[in-house]
């Protein structure tokens, strides 16, 4: 809670109808955006990759020697998406920081709901996605084996591994919550939220195991988290092509997927706080705090990116020379590098001033932008170096198709009915934990005079 809001301390039975609320009374508007958002993600996703799956992979950009495009670009991206989610809740929650406990539900959704998104953009990539078994270990009659010694297959274990930790997390943390709700419906929502509340009755051995439990999964969620997104770095850092073959990446990349999963918190929180109304919940402070996390973020993200610049201009070869030109200033590759450097360094400095960071329109904008310079990030990534590598009558320059490009839009619009279909049959914020925040609320010490019209008292702590 902040400090203005402190005076007036919010009693649990608001708690739980705030929240239950959130779920139970929906508006035209929602059904309006839910509809809309289908519609969008089964045209421009599920409908331009049905048109690839027929015609075939040519009607994308690839081609030789750029056989990785954006759908490469857009798996990074919603993987570092995905990374801060989960593991700032952990770390968070394992340093007992109070202001995480209304943003945490929501941010732990939005890491699931990334991994999914990320995971589709492989079996695109994939070309032939019925044929998916074949990155299975298991005897066969083909006698095909997977490589263990690849980071592609490092990624299947590792993705996988942490997808099903981060439901895991989500799952324990929010089944008090689940029999909250249980407990103030009725009709098959009753019978749903029972059957997902595992019989939860609040007595001190479940406080007890839950919290175990949820300590536990913090605790291995956090390197798990930073390992992860190390392992996809070294899809391209094992490589041996110029530009992608340094050992900086592993930080790069999980010091990019904090910066960028920070940032879509802020994004997402500002919609959640402004059309579920729980503005007394997410407030203004919480927003603050997210935003000096982004600015400490942008300053260790642009360091990395100098000494990324700087161990390509040490090793002073042709090869590292060229790439970095490339990128840096030739268009129209170098026209976007600068709007990356300029959304993801030069405006996340203004999150130093109070009243900027207190600015909701303001920090939408910068964390909007500097979601499209991450975003930028991965795609220069992968089509600034593949196809310009050892020898020039090789060189080609990539442009994604428009089936391509339809497909990277229809992943937002895929997530964002993830999302809302989320925030109507799950609790968005944690009630029990907010409770937490508030403490103990107690009637003044008076009953001649009530505080409100309506007769309701005041409650302090």
């Amino acid at each position: 809670m902040s400090n203005n809001e402190s005076k007036r301390v919010i009693p649990y039975s608001e708690v739980n109808d705030d929240v239950l609320r959130t779920m139970t009374k929906t508006g035209p508007g929602y059904y309006v955006a839910l509809v809309v958002c289908f519609l969008l993600a089964a045209g421009l996703w599920g409908g331009a990759w049905f048109y690839q799956i027929y015609v075939g992979q040519g009607v994308s950009g690839l081609q030789t020697p750029a056989f990785w495009g954006i759908y490469i670009a857009n798996f990074i991206f919603w993987i570092g998406i995905s990374h801060s989610g989960t593991l700032l809740s952990a770390i968070l929650f394992i340093t007992q920081t109070p202001w995480r406990r209304s943003i945490y539900r929501s941010a732990e959704a939005m890491t699931f709901f990334s991994v999914m998104t990320a995971a589709i953009f492989i079996f695109v990539h994939m070309g032939r996605p019925w044929n998916f078994y074949w990155t299975m270990p298991y005897p066969n009659q083909r006698l095909l084996w997977v490589n263990f010694l690849s980071p592609l297959m490092f990624d299947v274990l590792a993705i996988s591994t942490y997808a099903t930790s981060s439901m895991i997390f989500l799952y324990f943390g929010s089944i008090p919550d689940l029999a909250a709700v249980r407990d103030r419906t009725t009709g098959w929502r009753r019978e749903f939220y029972g059957w997902l509340s595992l019989g939860w009755r609040g007595t001190d051995a479940e406080w007890h195991w839950l919290n175990k439990a949820y300590g536990f999964f913090a605790v291995f969620i956090i390197p798990l988290a930073v390992s992860v997104h190390s392992i996809v770095s070294w899809d391209l850092a094992l490589s041996m092509v110029p530009a992608l073959n340094k050992t900086i990446f592993a930080p790069y990349f999980v010091v990019g997927a904090i910066y960028s999963g920070s940032a879509a918190i802020v994004t997402l929180m500002i919609f959640v706080r402004k059309f579920l109304k729980v503005e007394k919940y997410i407030t203004i402070d919480h927003l603050s705090k997210l935003c000096m996390l982004l600015l400490v973020m942008s300053l260790i993200w642009s360091y990395i990116n100098v000494m990324e610049v700087f161990t390509g201009w040490y090793a002073n070869t042709n090869y590292e020379n060229e790439a970095m030109i490339y990128r840096m200033f030739k268009s129209p590759i170098a026209i976007i590098y600068w709007l990356m450097i300029a959304t993801n360094t030069v405006a996340p400095l203004f999150l130093m001033f109070r009243s900027i960071r207190r600015c909701v329109p303001i920090i939408f904008f910068i964390s909007i932008g500097i979601n499209v310079g991450m975003w930028i990030e991965r795609y220069l990534l992968v089509v600034s170096t593949l196809p310009r590598k050892y020898f020039p009558f090789m060189w080609n320059s990539y442009l994604p198709s428009l089936a391509e490009i339809s497909m990277t839009v229809g992943s937002f619009f895929f997530f964002a009915v993830l999302f809302l279909l989320f925030i109507k049959l799950w609790p968005s914020i944690s009630i029990y934990e907010v409770k937490e925040d508030i403490g103990i609320p107690r009637k003044k010490p008076h009953t001649k005079e009530m505080d409100h019209e309506d007769g309701s008292p005041t409650w302090y702590i």
